[in-house]
């Protein structure tokens, strides 16, 4: 008997049929004999319909009640999967994330402080099955909260941890993790394991399959992941840590995926004099008002005291980031402010980068030899990712993808 979490994502839950055939799944793993806790995400653009009802009610709404509209999706639909799975003579029954609690802090994006997994062990003790709305939370105070966007997976996660899961499943609309995006590569493949750390740094990059702070959790707590399609009955993708690789006879590549973004947004600031505590007066700022900040290159000045600084922030940010910037723009002295949101970052990830050299130098040949120019460069441990222009965003990922060997022998 193995004790699981199901985690059911929007597109799955899409409607009654669709949870009629999430129940099923439910019921496979419960007649199974294993203990089963499910997570599901609010039905597939209901998050955005009820985001958009807070917008029109309040341009500056309170976080709190907005939290209190938009939780309301999962609700819906963890009653609904309840319902279903009683019809089927199952007992089971949900769970609000203040009935557990899930404790966090903070509205919107709010942070898990922990799971009280007593009344989850109360209700395997009774042979039932557990239905919890993820995205939501509860303050210290009582008040309800959301994790922000995809914050289901890390619900998910954070409840396996807590009721001590032999692992989480995450069913979503792909039947695994792809060595890239097989609508523009069909020729990728899918991997039968990954580690926490590729799976990590392929979300941060522009892979959607998993949500980042979900897996950067998963790690930190050691709970092996599966991502599985809640429509096709196929062997999924284990995510797990570098050690378990050791069970597993394969042959790993050098690189496990290529990952792209095209949430991009290149600023480049001309004119910034060149003197010590310049850069210091740009990032600063943006740190203060919570906007991420990418790559970042700097040309050194040559017959001028100036210089040019060239950083990327997410596309939605750069009003933000252009309103912050202007504030400071006298006591910086900087020329001028330019910005292109034409733009993508192509990534290539894998733990074979830590033994082997070249893995740059090999991207960089391949995008020359299509004339695709780089306008900037940023590395990890174990990640290589450029900024290049959008326009050759699917011909630089089937390139990368062919020169690191990673083309199926058939379509995928």
């Amino acid at each position: 008997m193995a004790r699981i979490v199901m985690k059911f994502g929007g597109t799955s839950m899409a409607g009654i049929e669709r949870i009629r055939h999430v129940a099923s799944l439910v019921k496979r793993e419960a007649e199974a004999g294993n203990q089963v806790a499910v997570v599901v995400s609010a039905m597939a653009g209901e998050t955005d319909r009820l985001v958009q009802l807070c917008r029109e009610a309040a341009s500056l709404y309170d976080p709190r009640e907005y939290d209190v509209v938009v939780a309301s999706g999962e609700q819906v639909t963890s009653g609904l999967l309840a319902i279903t799975l009683q019809g089927m003579g199952l007992n089971a029954r949900s769970y609000m994330g203040w009935q557990l609690p899930i404790r966090t802090s903070g509205h919107g994006a709010a942070l898990i402080e922990g799971v009280d997994a007593a009344v989850l062990q109360r209700v395997f003790d009774a042979g039932g099955i557990a239905v919890i709305p993820g995205f939501q939370g509860v303050t210290e105070a009582g008040d309800v909260t959301t994790l922000g966007r995809g914050g289901s997976d890390t619900s998910a996660v954070a409840i396996a941890a807590a009721m001590k899961a032999d692992r989480c499943d995450i069913y979503t609309d792909v039947d695994g993790v792809y060595t890239t995006d097989p609508r523009i590569v069909p020729r990728a493949r899918k991997l039968p394991i990954i580690t926490y750390e590729e799976m990590l740094e392929l979300a941060s990059v522009g892979a959607k399959v998993l949500q980042t702070r979900s897996v950067g959790l998963a790690m930190r707590e050691n709970m092996p992941l599966r991502v599985l399609s809640s429509f096709d009955d196929r062997p999924g993708t284990m995510v797990v840590a570098d050690e378990a690789l050791e069970e597993f006879d394969m042959e790993r590549q050098l690189i496990t995926g290529i990952a792209y973004d095209k949430n991009e947004a290149m600023v480049t600031l001309t004119g910034l004099p060149d003197k010590p505590g310049t850069v210091a007066g740009i990032f600063i700022p943006l740190a203060d008002a919570g906007i991420n900040v990418d790559m970042i290159v700097q040309s050194v000045p040559q017959a001028s005291a100036k210089s040019d600084l060239t950083f990327t922030v997410p596309a939605a940010s750069l009003p933000q980031t252009r309103a912050v910037l202007e504030k400071v723009r006298e006591t910086m002295g900087f020329d001028g402010f330019v910005a292109d949101t034409n733009v993508v970052k192509v990534s290539a990830v894998g733990v074979g980068m830590r033994s082997n050299a070249g893995i740059a130098a090999q991207m960089f040949e391949a995008l020359a030899a299509r004339n695709i120019n780089i306008l900037a460069i940023t590395t990890s441990e174990i990640k290589v990712s450029v900024l290049i222009a959008e326009e050759y965003t699917e011909l630089a990922v089937r390139v990368l993808h062919s020169t690191y060997g990673l083309d199926a022998e058939t379509g995928a």
